[in-house]
């Protein structure tokens, strides 16, 4: 039996005393008696009886045993022209002092405080303060309008906001100071107080609630750690559902940094010591997982990127990261690779680095496609491993675990299921899909520790969306199949997220405030195939009657209104204007049918349509506007 198939085979059918192992290798103020309990709805919670805090295991621990002059971080910002490197002692340093800071503001264990920040080292100091404090800290990517920040602080509300007065881009500086002031003016919750961390590219105008980041630190005494149950919660993180609400997905401590811990060295082969760099933003799940925490847990050096794939100052800006800074693994989404081959599509700016230390190249985020994966995997000398997993999970589901036992690649899979998720295909009917047969992508109780344990103060919402369906399983919300070897081909979301450039986003809040247009009578949004995003949003909107605008200043319009409420984000381009929808008898609007079209596949019409004549006027007008890859598209 290969080792891969002995460690899975151990952590299905032993999964207490697997993870048990695994916990013995962070460290502990105390130990948990029970490993693994079941909640009221049936699902795993692990450690909940251990203490431990997050910051002492990724940072004091290292510091009492010898790392206080390794880097912890090197910055890099070519948008600023900057670099830092900060070592472990360094970091302990400025957290101590930062959760004094929150300290003296107020903030307590069980405290949330919302962090809204670019990708500067502030953002890793402010997230291991708050789990410093056993605070829990809900960041909210810098790219969102106040809008969508202000629905965040509704549903967290955060004793404190902690912000930067700018985000800065290739060609712009991005205000956050007026987000974070009308965000606050849009939410019913009022934080006590806000931090501001202030940027020379652009100060922000302090208000009386106010508080200079500097001004504090200087003035506050280092705060120690703070014990925390294993089951307490560290982060609460919004993720896109299909209604116009986010859901907070709660992220455990002891459970996480376990899962964390292990996948460093089982998936992404990391020794402590070494370094590695994760192209995201801490705004997102890989942000959390693997630049803040899980580098620093398995005492490694982790590369904090302020710059893109492309244009700061070329497409080979990745290349000069991994050979400056000796990166061994890398982790991006495969759309940060479509730009560049956009770019340097025979990857001759590779030719001018030396990047002999990188030992694999790791994708996640999105479907790798296999022209992609091909590219890259005749460009490079090592692995290209595409993994697949999920803000709920924290974690890899399905990878190549090149730490454990490096299996032969497949071009559109990400390889078999991690240790510790028994992923299995199933049917509308709850049976098990054959081998090659599509099905709902579910994981039998136990999920492993490291995923989610609930969804923010609202426990029904968990048990509708991701327990309900399949009792006893959780709802990936992803269909798929297995080949006859065992490995995990993902096929796409199931319901109406889609996935822009690596980042989930909500059709059905996109339609939400298309609709909220006073022209706008009836909308669908659907996600297309992107070659360089993965995927992007159309609109299809019917205006109200008697509507005589120009429909192009519509379209305007509706692109402002998305990049107001949502943000610049949703990649929100295209409007098309027609004179009704094809639907159901039941009134459903049949978006799948739309989808397909849109990107070229074949289609029939089907037996529940209202009016088949509706399909073919929107199939020609998606013609007339040339969206997509509807030219290709076919009536079988």
């Amino acid at each position: 039996m290969t080792t891969y198939k002995k460690e899975f085979q151990r952590s299905i059918q032993q999964p207490e005393s697997f993870w048990a192992e695994q916990a013995k290798r962070i460290p502990w103020f105390k130990p948990a008696n029970t490993i693994l309990e079941y909640d009221e709805q049936g699902h795993a919670r692990w450690f909940i009886d251990g203490e431990m805090n997050i910051c002492h295991a990724a940072l004091d621990h290292h510091v009492e045993h010898g790392r206080g002059d390794q880097p912890a971080i090197y910055w890099d910002s070519p948008v600023t022209a900057s670099k830092r490197t900060i070592t472990y002692r360094e970091l302990l340093d400025q957290v101590a002092r930062f959760a004094g800071a929150l300290k003296a503001l107020g903030v307590e264990k069980g405290d949330r405080v919302v962090l809204y920040m670019p990708m500067v080292p502030e953002a890793l100091v402010a997230m291991y303060a708050c789990a410093r404090l056993g605070a829990v800290h809900s960041v909210v990517f810098g790219g969102f309008a106040p809008n969508e920040l202000a629905v965040r602080i509704e549903d967290a509300q955060p004793k404190v906001v902690v912000a930067a007065s700018c985000g800065v881009e290739v060609d712009r500086v991005i205000p956050y100071k007026p987000n974070i002031d009308a965000a606050i003016e849009l939410s019913s919750h009022k934080p006590d107080a806000c931090v501001i961390f202030q940027r020379e590219q652009l100060l922000g105008e302090m208000g009386p609630r106010d508080h200079d980041w500097a001004e504090l630190i200087s003035q506050s005494a280092p705060a120690e750690c703070v014990a925390v149950k294993g089951g307490d919660p560290l982060y609460v993180l919004y993720t896109s559902g299909t209604t116009g609400k986010p859901k907070g997905v709660v992220r455990d401590t002891a459970g996480y940094a376990v899962a964390l811990h292990y996948s460093m060295e089982a998936i992404y082969q990391m020794e402590p010591g070494e370094v590695f760099f994760s192209a995201s933003d801490v705004g997102w799940v890989v942000g959390h997982s693997y630049i803040v925490y899980a580098p620093l847990l398995r005492g490694c050096t982790t590369v904090v990127y302020e710059g893109k794939p492309v244009r700061t100052p070329d497409a080979g800006a990745f290349w000069r990261l991994v050979s400056e800074y000796r990166v061994k693994s890398f982790f991006t989404a495969p759309t940060a690779f479509r730009a560049i081959k956009k770019e340097d599509p025979d990857g001759s700016l590779l030719r001018q680095y030396d990047i002999s230390c990188m030992k694999a190249l790791y994708l996640a985020g999105e479907r790798l496609d296999p022209p992609t994966y091909h590219w890259l995997d005749d460009l490079l000398d090592v692995p290209v491993i595409d993994h697949w997993w999920q803000t709920e999970t924290g974690w890899p589901i399905a990878a190549n675990l090149a730490g454990l036992e490096l299996l032969p690649t497949k071009a559109g899979s990400a390889s078999v299921p991690v240790p510790g998720f028994n992923v299995q295909l199933l049917d509308h009917e709850g049976k098990q899909a054959k081998a090659m047969e599509q099905g709902s992508v579910v994981i039998k109780q136990p999920l492993p520790p490291g995923c989610l344990i609930g969804v923010w103060q609202d426990p029904e919402r968990f048990q509708s969306a991701y327990m309900a369906a399949y009792p006893g399983y959780y709802l990936t919300g992803d269909g798929g199949y297995f080949d006859q070897d065992g490995y995990l081909f993902i096929m796409g979301r199931t319901d109406d997220v889609i996935n822009i450039a690596g980042h989930r986003l909500s059709t059905g809040e996109m339609e939400e405030v298309v609709g909220s247009h006073k022209a706008v009578a009836e909308c669908a949004v659907i996600g297309i195939h992107d070659s360089l995003r993965g995927q992007v949003p159309v609109g299809l909107v019917i205006p109200k009657d008697g509507f005589d605008g120009d429909e192009l200043t519509l379209e305007n319009e509706l692109i402002a209104l998305v990049r107001e409420k949502i943000g610049a984000i949703a990649c929100f381009k295209e409007v098309l204007v027609v004179d009704r929808l094809p639907k159901t008898r039941s009134g459903k609007i049949l978006r799948k049918l739309l989808r397909s079209i849109a990107d070229g596949k074949e289609y029939g019409v089907p037996s529940t349509i209202d009016d088949p004549a509706s399909l073919q006027e929107v199939h020609e007008a998606m013609l007339k506007r040339e969206i997509g890859s509807a030219h290709n598209a076919r009536q079988l």
